[in-house]
């Protein structure tokens, strides 16, 4: 005969003769489920029409991780990690830059567009990076945080359905030939709105990915 035991750890098995073992792990069905539905790169900041024309020539990096590589546990959203924005530095800002625009994408999330996990504007040209934690909303830097995901403000780290495989998040940068007149509290869809043909000088990426098995 066999019980299961309902605790708060993982569920035992306890088999007459053979002592107990861990019962089988529940399988992440909905991710599982939604493995092929991704939003896709098309929809992503660097490919809209007024910005991908624009050189690629700003360089983006983080101690943190490399391009490509696993963001760290603690980089991860409330609930997961500690939702502590990466220390991220970048290089080649064109002369004429007026301000700078930062933007955090998820374009595997199973949604018909990309997730915003962050929106930064009004960084001074001259600023170099962030240090961790800086993008959080409770940090005043005079850098104007927007809403992504759900209308939260500030960096919302990753937090992919479970069981959906690897998510890329990708970190954005836009160098802008004048500030941008955005409402309080600007969504993305208010800052492409207010992109023209010359507004973008340049951007620059930088990938990092998070997965939740």
């Amino acid at each position: 005969m066999r019980t299961t035991l309902d605790s708060g750890l993982p569920p035992l098995i306890l088999d007459r003769g053979h002592g107990t073992r861990p019962a089988a792990p529940k399988r992440h069905w909905l991710g599982r489920l939604l493995r092929g539905l991704r939003a896709g790169d098309a929809r992503l900041v660097v490919n809209h029409p007024l910005v991908k024309d624009a050189p690629a020539s700003l360089r983006l990096s983080s101690p943190a991780f490399a391009e490509g590589a696993a963001i760290p546990r603690h980089h991860a959203g409330s609930g997961v990690g500690e939702n502590l924005s990466p220390t991220l530095s970048w290089t080649g800002v064109p002369a004429g830059t007026a301000a700078l625009a930062l933007v955090m994408q998820d374009p595997d999330a199973p949604l018909p567009r990309p997730v915003t996990h962050l929106l930064a504007t009004a960084i001074a040209p001259k600023r170099k990076g962030f240090e961790e934690g800086e993008l959080c909303p409770q940090v005043g830097n005079g850098v104007i945080l927007g809403r992504g995901l759900f209308g939260r403000v500030g960096y919302a780290g990753p937090r992919p359905v479970r069981g959906h495989g690897p998510h890329r998040y990708v970190f954005q940068l836009l160098a802008l030939e004048h500030p941008l007149a955005l409402p309080d509290l600007p969504s993305l869809a208010d800052l492409l709105a207010a992109l023209t043909p010359q507004t973008v000088l340049a951007w620059g990426t930088l990938t990092g990915t998070y997965e939740r098995a």
